[in-house]
Formats: structure tokens, sequence, C-alpha cells
């Protein structure tokens, strides 16, 4: 942290001069109360009150011109911000294996309560679109900022929504890009800053090859933000009854996350799915910016002062 008008802080010396004056006054106050050596009156003229309530509201009071000075010099400090035109698409699995139930109630169900979560907790400014893919990909939300049509969007997906079976990570990426290039009429030209977040519990079994379309990730510079959801003990139903192994497998996930230059995580519960959700959340579409935050000073400097005013007449019946 630095400040536009350091000098100003040259002030604190004469906050500090009030400090030193009131331990000097109470010091000859407690002199002057020992030469009063009738006891037993001075206990019914001036009886016993806690001594610290004395010194409450002042040492507030100092604290808020303290507080009121470093505001004064202007403090500057880095500060995220939301970028503009951010879009983010949210990629997940509806394939068959999303129905097991390793993950309560299941995989599907668990990601579609993360991922509204996480749409929820993204600035209002953000677009945010939905892709859902299995054998094939297609867009569900349009990237936007109508938070219904997102929330609506997750209520639908649903095992099968694509139409097609498999797991077409190289799909989903594609579909997501192109979804982030018709953002609007000046995206060609002006891509937004975007990321890409993948949720899938396979590796890539249909469509392109995922290490072509985060080649294509790369050109446009989206990251792609994959996770690996499950455990390797899940199973599905099959129509005989007999259960089917799916556990997890998210090497191609990794790959694509690693080449893109995003994160990749794993999580095995609903709750290491919003904590991931929640990370990644806290990263994107913000950058840095050097602010003023002396408001941050004043703010906190009124409040002592309030409290300061409020014990001095709540114990003394009177403003320090």
């Amino acid at each position: 942290m630095n400040w536009q008008s350091p000098e100003r802080l040259w002030l604190l010396l004469g906050v500090l001069a009030l400090a030193c004056g009131y331990v000097l006054m109470q010091r000859r106050r407690s002199r002057y109360a020992v030469r009063f050596t009738n006891l037993r009156l001075l206990d019914r003229v001036a009886p016993k009150q806690p001594a610290w309530r004395r010194h409450v509201p002042a040492s507030l009071f100092l604290a808020m011109l303290a507080l009121l000075v470093v505001g004064f010099a202007r403090p500057m400090d880095d500060v995220q911000v939301p970028r503009e035109r951010t879009t983010v698409v949210i990629a997940v699995d509806v394939s068959t294996s999303m129905l097991a139930t390793d993950v309560s109630p299941d995989r599907l169900a668990a990601a579609k309560s993360a991922a509204l979560s996480f749409v929820e907790g993204l600035p209002d400014q953000f677009n945010v679109g939905l892709v859902a893919f299995a054998g094939n990909a297609s867009v569900f939300v349009a990237p936007g900022t109508d938070r219904e049509a997102i929330a609506g969007g997750i209520d639908r997906l649903a095992e099968g929504s694509t139409g097609i079976q498999g797991t077409a990570i190289g799909e989903a990426i594609n579909t997501s890009l192109e979804a982030i290039r018709s953002l609007d009429a000046k995206a060609a030209d002006d891509p937004p800053p975007a990321r890409i977040v993948l949720l899938s519990d396979g590796a890539n079994t249909s469509g392109r090859e995922p290490d072509e379309a985060a080649t294509d990730a790369v050109a446009a510079g989206v990251p792609v933000d994959a996770i690996s959801f499950g455990t390797d003990s899940g199973y599905i139903s099959q129509g005989t009854g007999r259960p089917m192994r799916v556990p997890v497998d998210g090497q191609s996930l990794r790959d694509v996350a690693e080449q893109t230059g995003g994160g990749y995580y794993e999580a095995g519960s609903s709750e290491e799915l919003r904590a991931v959700y929640a990370d990644i959340g806290s990263s994107v579409g913000y950058e840095v910016e050097r602010q003023d935050v002396s408001a941050r000073f004043i703010g906190f400097g009124l409040l002592l002062a309030l409290a300061a005013g409020a014990g001095s007449m709540l114990w003394f019946s009177r403003l320090p």
C-alpha cells in the first residue's frame, strides 16, 4: 500500500500528541485524588466506577482521528475488479455415467446444484452461458446476463439431453468457444475476456480430440478450468439390472487444463465440488487495478466515532 499524499501522514504526530496529553492529564488527576484524605467522604461523592470505562470513549476518539488522517493521505491499494464483457461458459457432462450415485443423490444432480451456486456467486455483469454434452454438445443457454435463463437451463439438464451417448470433451470445448464468439456483434473482432468451466466424469470417447479443441482455445486466449467429478466406486444400473462400474477418469481433463492454462480440479463429493467452484469463481473474470481506498479508513473511523459517542452517552450522559 502507498499514498498519493504521504506528507499528510505527519498529522498523525498531532494524534500522538493528543494521546500523550491525555495520559499526562490522567496521571495528574490521580495525584490530585490522592491529596483528598477523607476517603469515606470521597467514596460518597465520587463512588467507584470501572476505571476502564473512562478511557474507552477517548481511546475510540483517538483511533478515529488516526484512521481519518490515514484516509486523508489517500491510500492506494491493489483491488480486484470485474473485467468488462467477461464471459463464462459452463459445460456440463450429461452422459449416462453421470447418473452414478457415488455422489448423493447422483453425480448430475450434485453438479447442477453446485453449478447454480457458482452462477449465483458471479457478479451480475458477467455473461454466463451453458453447454450440455455427452456424445455431442449443444448450447443450452447462450451467454448473457439473464440469471433466470441460466438457472432454468441448469434445471433442464438431464441425462440424454444431447441425444447421443458418449463423452465428447473436445466437442464441448469447441461448442463453448463458438458461444463465446457469438456473444455480441464485436466479439469476432474484439473477443471478450472469457473462460470455460468444464465438468465431466470420464475420458473422451467421441467427437473431436480434446487436444485439438484445446489448441483452438489457446489460440482464442480462453483458459479451460476442468473439473473431474466422481469417485472410483461409481456404478450405474444397466437394463439387465446388473450394475456397471463407471469410475472417474480425469486424464483428458487434466491435459486440457494444462494445455490451455486453466486449472484442473478433482471433486469426489458435493461439498468438494462447491469448494472447487468457489475457488474458480474467486479468480475468473477479474483484473487487478490500483485504486484509492481512503473510503475504507474513513468508514472505519466514522464507526469508531459513533462507538465513542454511544459509550460516552451511555456511561456518562455526555458526548466525549
